[in-house]
């Protein structure tokens, strides 16, 4: 796994928190120093926090399990949704549905609607239906596709999420920690890190800084995958060989005889005394 440059955060303005008036204490730890009024992250230790989140998260992909996405802010909707497709994870980047993953079978429930109005369209049900009926499920659907389309195939719920700015995705973040799911995000100097069981402190508010750690994260996902998918391959190879050698038919080999056969001596037959001869 390649890892991080410094040179690569400094130039993306991972560096850059937010003003000294709206620190929180708690972040002390990953402040660098404070310049014009602005706290200044310092960038060794989140090139550490980097690789050990992208680890985490490398080895959860490579168990087969999914990793949530969560990026609801301005800045990072098209960033996430664009970068997260192209792994095929889950992503929400529109208002968090309330209870999604501590309420997941209902969430399941609203996927299952959406999945049952996009069979009504193939199989020509949708057809039948009435002007107005065609009117209201195809916004029911417009409406279901906004809010979970991106979480379509999230049949259970996620290993881990990846959050951007813990202070707006706060709901998120209760929900994981409710249910046990660590939580790897980007915290920024305003935020209090201690709930995150991934910390990286980092500035959450540019865009060039969120798309590099997006991209990071998103490579080493990619990474886990493609290990996971060599070891299926290594499996799959095996399982034939094994196969293929039970199916294989035995070659039968004379046993070599170790001691001589002893000849069986076949039972003579008793021999009859002869009739004595007739006199004349």
């Amino acid at each position: 796994m390649s890892r991080t440059t410094f040179q690569e955060l400094l130039d993306a303005g991972v560096h850059f928190g937010h003003m000294k008036r709206k620190w929180n204490p708690k972040m002390a730890p990953y402040i660098f120093m404070e310049k014009n009024g602005i706290h200044i992250i310092d960038l060794h230790k989140t090139v550490i926090k980097i690789d050990e989140a992208a680890n985490v998260l490398r080895q959860i992909a490579r168990s087969g399990r999914k990793i949530l996405f969560v990026a609801t802010k301005k800045q990072a909707k098209e960033i996430v949704s664009e970068k997260v497709k192209n792994i095929n994870m889950p992503y929400v980047t529109e208002r968090w549905p309330g209870g999604m993953l501590t309420n997941f079978p209902t969430i399941r429930k609203a996927v299952k609607k959406m999945n049952s109005i996009d069979k009504m369209i193939v199989d020509g049900t949708f057809e039948t239906l009435s002007k107005r009926e065609k009117l209201q499920v195809t916004r029911q659907r417009a409406k279901l596709e906004k809010n979970l389309g991106s979480i379509a195939d999230l049949a259970r719920l996620p290993a881990a999420l990846f959050v951007i700015d813990i202070q707006k995705e706060s709901n998120a973040v209760k929900e994981a920690i409710r249910l046990n799911i660590p939580v790897v995000a980007m915290v920024d100097t305003c935020c209090d890190p201690i709930p995150i069981d991934f910390v990286i402190p980092a500035n959450d508010d540019a865009a060039k800084s969120i798309s590099l750690i997006t991209d990071i994260m998103c490579k080493a996902i990619q990474e886990g995958l493609d290990e996971r998918k060599v070891e299926k391959e290594k499996e799959g190879a095996n399982t034939k060989e094994e196969r293929e050698g039970d199916n294989k038919p035995v070659k039968r080999t004379r046993a070599r005889k170790s001691q001589p056969q002893i000849k069986k001596e076949e039972p003579k037959e008793e021999q009859q005394p002869e009739a004595p001869a007739a006199e004349e």
